[in-house]
């Protein structure tokens, strides 16, 4: 490991117990700073509504730390914009956000899109399929943000259990992020979860990312926030354990595929061609083929976009 690494280890890796809940409401309210959370949802009508509850009653309503839960539904087919409206989410479909500019699947178009739809000045991102959530995701990951004006981007870091057996989760993560980042950005190595979908940041910075439209978009985030602002503008909270949907091999593989172009377009800028990624699934003649495209577009930075800038001069 870099000896750059191991120092940002040491000052730049904390626990949510480093920052208690008052530090963290007194830094906000002597800066001014609001603080938005978005939820990115898609047919998670099950965890939704109990994650957007638990955040408005610990950081809404007993202290005002959250200015603003938005739940951006990507298309749901089940009740998640009901369940998570109820639970007092504002709820944005992802197609009337910026409809100029036509939508496509993943998730980075959905947090892309979430910059025109929310005001804080930190922007704290949230996976909706979270089980046993608790609000130090939350609170953990924007503390810093809040009482360290040199840190700009902060992951959180946690325990992920696979079934009942500790920390087999996070398997594109060790398969796939981990040897592309410690390979060719080992500045980068040092990050516990670089996939995990909970991370808050300062709109400043997030609005100058480029965001690839699919499963890339926390690699290619957290390598153009690299070379950006730098190593030391960037930290991690350990906030315990994270519980949640595990997705299936087949799945899994289409991620890794993505992640992996994400990589190899910030290595090399130049001829692109539409990668795809077949996979095999057993039917009644034996084995059948199924062809997956794998996810090349990226939006730009969203400073970039009339709309957005109309919005901030307004």
């Amino acid at each position: 490991m870099l000896e750059e690494v191991e120092r940002w280890l040491s000052t730049r890796s904390w626990s949510v117990t480093d920052r208690p809940l008052h530090q963290i409401m007194a830094a906000k309210r002597s800066s001014g700073q609001s603080v938005s959370v978005v939820l990115p949802a898609l047919d998670e009508e099950e965890t939704v509504g109990d994650i957007v509850a638990v955040i408005r009653h610990d950081l809404m309503h007993q202290v005002p730390l959250v200015d603003e839960i938005v739940v951006v539904d990507s298309g749901s087919t089940d009740r998640t914009a009901e369940v998570a409206a109820a639970a007092g989410a504002t709820v944005v479909h992802r197609d009337a956000i910026l409809p100029r500019l036509p939508a496509v699947p993943g998730k980075g178009e959905v947090l892309w899109r979430s910059l025109l739809v929310t005001r804080g000045d930190i922007v704290c991102f949230i996976d909706a399929d979270l089980k046993e959530f608790s609000s130090d995701f939350v609170s953990g990951i924007v503390g810093p943000l809040l009482t360290d004006p040199g840190v700009d981007l902060v992951k959180a870091m946690y325990d992920r259990p696979l079934g009942q057996a500790a920390g087999q989760g996070g398997r594109v993560t060790e398969l796939m992020a981990r040897p592309l980042l410690n390979m060719h950005w080992p500045q980068l190595a040092g990050f516990v979860q670089p996939l995990g979908g909970e991370y808050a940041a300062r709109r400043s910075l997030l609005e100058q990312l480029p965001f690839p439209v699919g499963y890339g978009v926390e690699l290619g985030m957290l390598v153009d926030a690299l070379h950006l602002a730098g190593l030391d503008a960037l930290a991690q909270v350990d906030v315990g354990v994270r519980k949640h949907r595990h997705q299936d091999g087949r799945a899994l593989g289409r991620m890794s595929a993505a992640i992996y172009r994400t990589a190899q377009l910030r290595l090399a800028r130049g001829h692109l061609i539409r990668p795809a990624l077949t996979q095999f699934e057993r039917g009644e003649d034996g084995f059948e083929p199924r062809t997956y495209s794998v996810d090349t577009e990226e939006r730009p930075p969203m400073a970039e976009i009339a709309e957005y800038a109309s919005r901030k001069v307004a």
